[in-house]
């Protein structure tokens, strides 16, 4: 674990770039920190292409104090018009190592301590997956889920593009991911809370709004249920559902940070790309 000191900035968060859309990609070009200070927590899908996700977080980072990055389904997937052709944790693996070269921190590096204001918090990002637990009503597993699905229509494209080399299933994956984090999130010192920083929600309620409620199957796992619980959660950022929003769920604060694609975001009364402020609080400025 690292401490850095976060003077008088702001622990801010985005997610869900999708930088493939020319107007997202200006989105990013516009970013920029309010101070010196300010972290900046990406909750995933910058892009399906190395190339894009590259040129976005050295953007950031060049700007930012510190940039802390979890993966997206989209950086996972290995994309036909991707020139990097690895699959599954090998594509992980040369993700992060894209992260190191830039100095954004991953799922895979020590969590570093936000001090400034609302802090000390220990900022944890992950990479968990999904498991299919979150079955449509209805269904008892996962094969009778997937033919629901397939019968509305809503399969996710990870079906396709998502390799879970050299675990046989994404659910394995998912599953080894979670035994790893929840070891190290246990590691955290008792009197530190935490900012956990994910692409998929750690419970389910964020899903109860979904227009297509079987897409919920590829939305995270049942596995980290208590988990806002468990380690001192004082935010839980997420992205992927693209309906920005903040829920309470037993007191704990879930933050859903995403840009979407240009034609939902058109439809918002909100400017997009809007960075999301998780640190300080309004009581924490009070």
């Amino acid at each position: 674990m690292t401490t850095t000191a976060g003077g008088a900035g702001q622990l801010l968060a985005i997610s869900d770039l999708h930088i493939g859309y020319a107007e997202n990609r200006a989105l990013v070009e516009r970013m920029a920190p309010e101070s010196d200070d300010d972290w900046l927590l990406v909750a995933g899908d910058v892009s399906e292409s190395v190339a894009d996700i590259r040129w976005a977080l050295k953007t950031l980072a060049s700007r930012f104090r510190k940039v802390i990055w979890a993966p997206g389904n989209h950086e996972l997937w290995t994309h036909p018009k991707d020139v990097v052709t690895l699959r599954g944790v090998a594509r992980y693996e040369h993700l992060v190592e894209v992260c190191r070269e830039l100095g954004v921190t991953t799922p895979e590096d020590p969590y570093p301590v936000w001090e400034g204001p609302g802090g000390p918090v220990a900022v944890a990002p992950l990479f968990l997956l999904y498991d299919y637990s979150f079955l449509p009503a209805g269904c008892a597993t996962k094969d009778e889920g997937l033919a629901y699905a397939h019968g509305t229509g809503i399969v996710c494209n990870d079906e396709f593009l998502l390799h879970p080399d050299p675990y046989p299933t994404r659910e394995d994956w998912c599953r080894a991911r979670v035994a790893e984090t929840e070891r190290r999130l246990a590691e955290i010192p008792d009197h530190l809370p935490t900012v956990l920083v994910n692409h998929y929600p750690l419970h389910r309620h964020p899903m109860d709004i979904l227009w297509y409620p079987e897409f919920a199957m590829w939305c995270g796992t049942g596995l980290t249920a208590d988990w806002h619980r468990r380690f001192r959660v004082a935010a839980m950022v997420y992205g992927h559902l693209h309906i920005p929003r903040t829920t309470f769920h037993e007191g704990v604060r879930f933050e859903e940070v995403s840009v979407g694609y240009p034609r939902e975001w058109r439809r918002r009364e909100r400017p997009p790309g809007r960075l999301r402020r998780i640190l300080p609080t309004e009581d924490d400025t009070a």
